[in-house]
Order: structure tokens, then C-alpha cells, then sequence
């Protein structure tokens, strides 16, 4: 087995996160969702190739981190003692987290390609990618190089409004056009918690990703709420799911964490 396989070899399913358009909170989903994996003793990698905006960093609270290499590649950035999350991200390679990624698409290609096949990721149950929005020649890469492992299939990210919708429809297009499994739909940004009373009001619309699931033919995974809580510690890199076990904002995380787990074990 040549060692770009070999990095991924004990890696047991990989799941993309994909978004339509931009701002619908899928660096948030995808950080939640792996803390929450990793809450149910699953060990848990993230690779950020969202290469012009690597947020995941700071929401782990593993800030400006050197990379080193072993004989195999790249050693991710764990996060905890027991080396149960581990990161790779761009943002580890700028100088300065102020930097711009300017680069033309071939150099784009070149460096996920990279970040796929050189990362020493060792063994873990469940891989996250975190996709630039979109469809663009980004996902093509991550694509092409999964696939000479595998990919298990993606979750879709999205608001309730239809104009956000309306680019999932697009996205749901793209994974049925390369034959990516769609394993569900989250709908992000679902109503407002108060952090008073912790009454759920509609800022936006309701149940737009539930509806396009149903139209689609998709998995309804859940919706997660505006909550000032999650805000607060993902601004202040702080484990969510640990400190507000009793939120609604947890349960509905644990509840799609674990309808994806048995999704992938039906894979």
C-alpha cells in the first residue's frame, strides 16, 4: 500500500461537510459535531480545507500551532491529552493569521491534495472534512483525492430561509453528480434561544431544511438553534458540548451526532 493510502488506512469513515453559499455556520456544525463525536468516546479528525477562511483553529482554541512532520507526513494538531480530536488546517501554514490565501486554482489543488494524502492521522473512527462553500474546483480536489480511499458520504448545512435552501438544492445536485451519498441535512441558525428565559423565537423562517430533506428524498438529521452559548464558546474556543450539558442547543447536537453515527454504520 503506498503511503498516501497509508495515511487514511486506519481512518474508519470520512464525511464531508458541504454547504450552498457561505456564512450558514457549517465551521461551527462541523467543530460541534466533532466534539460531540468525541463526547461518545469516538476519536474524531477534522481537516479544514476551507483554504480562504480556516476558522476551525480558533473555535478548538489551538490558535497559531507549528506543524511538524514524521516519516509519514504531516502530524496533526491534537487537541487534548488523549490525542482524541485531531486538526489539520491551513491555517497552521500562514505566518500570519491575518494573511490572504491568493492563490490560482492549480496551487489550491496542489495543497489539498497534499493535506489529503500527507496527513498522519494514525487511527480514528470518524474523519470530518470542512469544504470551502460552494461547488467549485476546491471540492473537485478534495473528491478526487478521498476517493482513492473513500468517502462515506456528506452532511449538508443550511438556514431555514429559501435562499439558502436554494443553493443546497445545488449542492444536493453536485453530490448525486459525483456519487457522493448525502447522509442527511442540518438546518443551522433555527430560531433564537434567549439567554434569559430560553424561549426559541423565529428570527428567520421555519423548517426550510426539514421540507427540502422531504422534497429531496434526503435524511432530516436536525436543527440547531441561534444560542448565545454556542456563540460565546465558539468565539472564546471553549467545549460547548462540556459546559452546557443541559442546554437545548446540546441536546439537539448530541441528537444529530448520534442519527449520523448510525447513519455511517449503515454506510
Amino acid at each position: 500500500m503506498d503511503q498516501n493510502n497509508g495515511n487514511l488506512s486506519h481512518v474508519q469513515r470520512v464525511v464531508l461537510v458541504l454547504s450552498g453559499k457561505g456564512g450558514v455556520g457549517k465551521s461551527t456544525i462541523t467543530t460541534e459535531l466533532a466534539l460531540a463525536l468525541r463526547h461518545a468516546g469516538k476519536k474524531v479528525g477534522i481537516l479544514d480545507v476551507d483554504l480562504c477562511g480556516p476558522s476551525i483553529p480558533r473555535m478548538l482554541n489551538v490558535g497559531q500551532t507549528d506543524v511538524h512532520q514524521c516519516d509519514s507526513g504531516w502530524v496533526p494538531v491534537y487537541t487534548d491529552a488523549q490525542k482524541s480530536l485531531a486538526l489539520m488546517s491551513i491555517g497552521f501554514l500562514l505566518e500570519d493569521p491575518d494573511d490572504a490565501v491568493v492563490w490560482r486554482g492549480p496551487k489550491k489543488t496542489a495543497m489539498i491534495g497534499q493535506f489529503v494524502s500527507d496527513v498522519a492521522w494514525g487511527e480514528l473512527d470518524v474523519l470530518l472534512v470542512d469544504t470551502p462553500p460552494g461547488t467549485s474546483d476546491e471540492h473537485l480536489a478534495v473528491l478526487e483525492n478521498l476517493k482513492k480511499h473513500r468517502v462515506d458520504g456528506a452532511v449538508l448545512v443550511t438556514t431555514p430561509q429559501a435562499v439558502s435552501t436554494g443553493d443546497v438544492r445545488r449542492e444536493i445536485t453536485f453530490c448525486k453528480k459525483t456519487g457522493v451519498k448525502i447522509l442527511g441535512i442540518i438546518e443551522n441558525m433555527s430560531g433564537f434561544v434567549c439567554p434569559h428565559c430560553s424561549e426559541c423565537s423565529n428570527i428567520f423562517s421555519k423548517g426550510g431544511g426539514e421540507e427540502l430533506a422531504k422534497l429531496t428524498g434526503s435524511v432530516f438529521l436536525g436543527s440547531v438553534p441561534l444560542d448565545p452559548l454556542l456563540s460565546t464558546s465558539i468565539e472564546e474556543g471553549k467545549d460547548f458540548i462540556q459546559s452546557f450539558p443541559d442546554s437545548a442547543t446540546f441536546s439537539a447536537i448530541s441528537s444529530i451526532s448520534q442519527t449520523l453515527l448510525s447513519s455511517l454504520q449503515t454506510a
